[in-house]
């Protein structure tokens, strides 16, 4: 019986070894997730359609211009539930990581962007999350 109990003393510690072994791969993997940010417009009323079409396009081509942007999707509102808000152009910038989105905010190329947008925006919802 005593040594029963030495032996279960002795795996104790290698229990909890592996135990922690395995939290290690989620750390890891949270710190590789990737960052997003995401990026809704409404525009003024009064915007013409070629605007907004100039506006997709410099938005697209960030993505060939600034090297921390990994991916960057975009569409425009097609959901039957009529909770948009007024907002019609979503885009989905990805990053490696938060440094990516820090060298892209104040990029000259996102800047430049920005002041194009800026007067036919009428609003702007912001959001940026870590992939799970």
């Amino acid at each position: 019986m005593k040594k029963i109990i030495i032996i279960f003393a002795a795996l104790i510690p290698a229990l909890a070894m592996a135990d922690h072994h395995k939290e290690a791969p989620s750390a890891k993997k949270e710190a590789a997730a990737l960052f997003r940010h995401v990026v809704c417009f409404k525009f003024k009323e009064e915007a013409k359609p070629k605007q907004i079409k100039n506006i997709e396009r410099e938005f697209a081509a960030l993505k060939g211009k600034i090297k921390t942007i990994v991916d960057l999707e975009w569409g425009t509102n097609v959901s039957p539930e009529d909770r948009a808000k007024g907002f019609t152009h979503c885009f989905i910038v990805t990053f490696k990581n938060r440094a990516g989105l820090d060298v892209y905010l104040p990029h000259a190329d996102h800047q430049a962007f920005v002041k194009i947008l800026k007067p036919i925006l009428d609003d702007v919802f912001v959001f940026d999350f870590i992939g799970k």
